[in-house]
């Protein structure tokens, strides 16, 4: 009576459940046995002939259902309508107890010398009953098993996708933020190169930091805050040699906050942000301050900057904020949140909370 499981289509495989159902099939059919034997010992006392009989009983009916199991599997009984699959398991362990019980009375008629047809209809049809119930026993016990590790493969199979498929939005995000930073810095270069050939050449150095950064990154979604840090400085001495005097920035940063593993490109699209839709609107230009610290421990990263929050942004910060936040949704779950809002007369400040996990 196996406990042991799995359709080809299901899922029984590998060498953990292939020792398990047949660990199944001996113990089960072996405590078959063994409680039939005590019993009818019981009443007659020691005989080879009962002996041997359930012996041989043990090994055929491993085989029987073992042939049986092949059959579910091969045919894809699990696999159809509920009412189909049971009434074709239900023939299945009919035919196993029949042979069953023919072979029990085979056994016993070759071992006493006596003819098949002096065993009486009673006693037939109360092994075949006998021997029927325990199939059925086995075939539910299989069954039932069989659809736990079919459900436990399909969330597995659930799972694997529905992560295939968030990395895949991951990186769709991320890729939507490269292009449009590159083409900004390539934007400023061009006027560059004519106006002032030597800090073009620092500004390339400057792009090509970026850039290595992003290659030396990989496809981890993450990196540690020191990292963008320097990477953020990068983009902000780029943005200097555009706005010149406009542009003043300063860093607030606990260094116990370095070590933290933050978002790819988190700390650049808030500055970019700031920049793009603060700083470049001041004639005056304004300033741009980035903070980090902890709130127990959730850290908390703010950068603020000189301008007015508009009542209806535009569709390109609308994009931008809402990628950052599917971005953290998708890694820390719905706890990390991003937050913009007028802090003053002509102040606004971006703030990110990211739970520790």
């Amino acid at each position: 009576m196996s406990a042991a499981s799995s359709s080809t289509n299901g899922g029984e495989t590998g060498f953990g459940w292939s020792a398990a159902y047949w660990l199944c099939q001996i113990f089960g059919w072996g405590a078959y046995v063994a409680l039939g034997l005590n019993m009818v010992l019981r009443q007659t006392g020691p005989q080879s002939v009962i002996i041997g009989g359930y012996v041989l009983f043990f090994f055929y009916s491993i085989a029987l259902t073992h042939l049986l199991r092949r059959e579910v599997r091969r045919r894809e009984w699990l696999e159809l309508p509920p009412g189909r699959a049971a009434s074709r398991l239900l023939g299945g362990a009919l035919v196993v107890g029949l042979t069953q019980a023919i072979l029990v009375i085979a056994v016993q008629c070759i071992w006493s010398r006596t003819s098949p047809l002096s065993v009486g209809r009673s006693f037939f049809l109360g092994m075949w009953a006998s021997t029927t119930v325990a199939t059925i026993i086995w075939t539910a016990l299989y069954t039932g098993v069989a659809a736990l590790v079919r459900a436990r493969r399909a969330r597995q199979n659930a799972i694997a996708l529905e992560l295939g498929m968030g990395e895949a939005r991951l990186k769709a995000l991320e890729a939507q933020i490269g292009p449009h930073f590159l083409f900004n810095c390539l934007n400023s270069l061009r006027g560059l190169i004519i106006e002032n050939p030597a800090q073009a050449q620092d500004m390339v150095t400057r792009l090509a930091n970026i850039l290595r950064h992003n290659l030396a990154r990989d496809a981890n979604p993450e990196e540690s805050l020191a990292a963008q840090i320097e990477f953020t400085t990068d983009y902000l001495a780029l943005e200097s040699i555009r706005f010149e005097e406009r542009l003043r920035t300063r860093f607030n940063i606990e260094p116990s906050t370095l070590t933290r593993a933050v978002p790819a490109m988190l700390l650049q699209t808030l500055v970019e942000n700031a920049i793009k839709h603060g700083i470049s609107h001041l004639p005056e230009g304004g300033d741009v301050s980035i903070s980090a610290h902890f709130e127990t421990s959730t850290l908390v990263i703010e950068v603020e900057n000189s301008g007015e929050l508009v009542a209806s942004p535009t569709e390109s910060t609308r994009v931008g904020l809402a990628n950052l936040r599917e971005r953290l949704r998708m890694l820390y779950g719905a706890t990390a949140t991003v937050e913009l809002r007028a802090t003053g007369s002509n102040t606004v400040r971006a703030t990110v909370r990211i739970p520790r996990r």
